[in-house]
């Protein structure tokens, strides 16, 4: 199969599954209980007002009428607006974006750097004392649950010692290099949040491929010509292993937009797409959630299909099948 056949045939699985992911929220943002014309007016208004405001915004219009009226706005790139804040709903997601990113792109190359050398030292020394430390370890950080961490590091780094700020993204009233500085110390406690809960499965799933490529006859081979062990290790055995965890680079951006960056953004007050969707959710603002759950769905689908296509270069047996 040609590259442009295995992208082009990856492009369609992927506006199939937005299509789904917008559905699918439509829909579900409809059956929570509330009144969306409380985000808009205060509780106190009068059943004309309430009516009045559902019929500006076509929220008393018949579910098909307003998703198709919905799909037709997003053909034309138009997301809405804000319900509880009054602005344009792309300008509010393209403020809050850059920092979920940095969030997350902070923890994934911390995750990869800690990961896989622990995963290689693990595998050399299988079975051994620091191979069953570094297993218990791993373990141990998988099963925790990110808010809770999140919380216990907010309390003891943040409240008890000290060390690092309690929320937000940076310090008001700093400007140059001291607001990079002060960016910089905002993102440790999420991002080493988001590290503790994932670097296991990096860990783990490096360790595993690791043993089991050693094992086989190439590295055999390679030994057997005299080649230094480090040698084997790293630049052999290694390069086989890495497979499976670029897609497991490509899952983990995955659950930490849809999962851990709205839990561990709201924990710590960080101004990003998770924090925003949860304050979306409170107020019932349609549109917020509708146009983040719409930026993350395209954010996940393009992940996948770069995950997919580098596999596919990197092994030519998944792109010749």
């Amino acid at each position: 199969m040609s590259l442009f056949l295995f992208v082009l045939r990856r492009f369609g699985r992927g506006l199939l599954t937005i299509w789904f992911a917008v559905t699918v929220t439509f829909l579900m943002l409809r059956l929570l209980p509330g009144d969306p014309a409380l985000a808009i007016a205060s509780p106190n208004m009068t059943p004309e007002i309430r009516a009045g405001l559902l019929t500006q915004y076509g929220l008393d219009e018949p579910l098909p009428v307003q998703y198709v009226k919905y799909l037709g706005q997003l053909l034309r790139g138009n997301l809405g607006v804000s319900f509880s804040q009054g602005v344009d709903v792309t300008d509010a997601l393209m403020a809050q974006l850059p920092w979920t990113l940095l969030l997350v792109g902070a923890a994934l190359v911390v995750t990869v750097i800690l990961g896989i050398p622990l995963g290689v030292l693990a595998a050399a020394k299988a079975g051994g004392v620091l191979d069953r430390v570094v297993q218990i370890v791993a373990v141990t950080g998988q099963s925790l649950f990110v808010p809770s961490v999140g919380i216990l590091l907010l309390y003891v780094f943040g409240l008890q010692l000290g060390w690092f700020p309690i929320g937000g993204a940076y310090t008001d009233g700093t400007y140059g290099g001291e607001w990079y500085l002060s960016v910089v110390a905002h993102l440790v406690l999420p991002c080493l949040s988001l590290v503790l809960v994932q670097l296991g499965a990096y860990v783990l799933t490096v360790r595993s491929t690791l043993i089991e490529a050693l094992g086989e006859d190439y590295v055999t081979l390679a030994r057997a010509n005299g080649l230094p062990h480090r040698r084997v290790l790293w630049k052999h055995a290694l390069r086989n292993a890495l497979l499976p965890t670029t897609t497991l680079i490509g899952l983990q951006i995955c659950l930490y937009l849809v999962g851990g960056v709205i839990l561990i953004e709201t924990v710590y007050a960080y101004p990003g797409i998770g924090r925003g969707i949860y304050d979306a959710v409170v107020r019932l603002d349609f549109p917020v959630l509708q146009g983040a759950f719409l930026l993350l769905a395209v954010v996940v689908v393009v992940v996948n299909m770069i995950t997919d296509i580098v596999y596919g270069l990197l092994d030519p047996r998944v792109k010749a099948s």
